[in-house]
Parts: structure tokens; C-alpha cells; sequence
């Protein structure tokens, strides 16, 4: 499972259906609804967050935008709407930076062309939902080796 802490911008065709689909597995997780996943890393942030439900739904909403953006059909009532935005997410410089390394390797590999189009790209945004903040890579991180210290 990863959920990305770049914004999904950044993600070829296959990357963002991947991250819809595990998105919508990490939701059930926090609702309670399956057996799987549920001591996953990357749902960490988002059970230490005051709703996790509303950021989760925050989650999926920014990722339904990019998709319907592009002109793809991903199914908007798989999450509830939400009254206002939730409470951010902070992200550290370091655990963005960690994910777009990543991300450039795996773009590298199966959509240059995407890639192609990110290349000038200095300091990738975050997801809405994440706000950057000084620091080393997350310590849940499990891509790339060891988090910095």
C-alpha cells in the first residue's frame, strides 16, 4: 500500500488508479470493515489525525479531482462528502523528497513520457491534504532503506 504524500499530479495513469484503489482498502482499514492492512504503516498519519475518516475521505476526494481532471470515471460515492476541509496533515521535507525519488524510479521505468514532464521540478508539491514541514523522512517509510536520522 502506498498511500503518496505528493500530490497525485505527479502519477502516471497507473499510479493513480493503484493509489485510488488502495486508498479506497486503507479507508475500510480505518473504518474497521477489513481484516487486512490493518497494522500498515502508512495508515499511521491518518489514525493520528482528530477524524481519520474525514481525512481519509479528504484523501480520496483530491485524488477523485485529479482523476476527473483527467477524464477518468472514478466512482465519487466510494467516499462520503465532506462538511468543510479537515485538519492538514504535516509532511516532512525529507519523507517528500524520499517519495519523489521514488516515484521518479518507478515513472523511469514505465512512463518516461510522464516523467518526462515533471523533470524541472525542484520541490514537488504535497497532497492537499498534507502540509510540508522541516524534517527527515517519516518514520514509517519503509521505501528506499532506513529513514534518515
Amino acid at each position: 500500500m502506498r498511500l503518496w504524500s505528493l500530490h497525485p499530479r505527479y502519477l502516471d495513469r497507473q499510479g493513480l488508479t493503484a493509489l485510488w484503489r488502495e486508498t479506497l482498502l486503507a479507508q475500510a482499514v480505518l473504518r474497521g470493515t477489513t481484516r487486512g492492512y490493518t497494522r500498515h504503516p502508512q495508515l499511521e498519519r491518518f489514525r493520528e489525525h482528530p477524524d481519520p475518516a474525514a481525512a481519509i475521505a479528504a484523501y480520496l476526494a483530491a485524488v477523485h479531482a485529479e482523476a476527473t481532471a483527467r477524464g477518468y470515471s472514478y466512482d465519487a460515492s466510494k467516499f462520503p462528502a465532506l462538511a468543510g476541509p479537515p485538519a492538514t496533515i504535516a509532511v516532512t521535507e525529507g519523507q517528500l523528497d524520499r517519495e519523489w525519488t521514488h516515484l521518479c524510479g518507478k515513472l523511469a521505468a514505465r512512463s518516461p513520457a510522464v516523467l518526462a514532464r515533471w523533470q524541472q521540478v525542484k520541490r514537488p508539491e504535497p497532497h492537499p491534504l498534507f502540509r510540508e514541514v522541516a524534517g527527515p523522512v517519516a518514520s514509517w517509510e519503509r521505501a528506499g532503506g532506513p529513514p534518515a536520522q
